[in-house]
């Protein structure tokens, strides 16, 4: 399994140099994780409420397990 650490806020666009009690989440998918830190709170919380559709069956979700769109040509 691969574990990413990304240390540009999201929101922000800022880099963030020191990570100690920065706020972040961590995002599990198939093969990787990926860890994504936040300057504050509220940027953490504004990532967080971004809506993301499932394009199949329209559930809020970060993945999507279908092939059904991909191009095979």
């Amino acid at each position: 399994m691969l574990h990413r650490i990304e240390t540009t806020d999201p929101i922000t666009g800022r880099d963030i140099a020191d990570l100690e009690g920065k706020p972040y989440i961590v995002e599990r998918g198939a093969e990787e994780d990926l860890v994504i830190y936040f300057e504050s709170e509220a940027s953490r919380q504004q990532y967080l409420d971004i809506p993301v559709e499932h394009p199949i069956d329209h559930h809020v979700n970060l993945d999507n397990p279908s092939d059904e769109y991909i191009d095979e040509g």
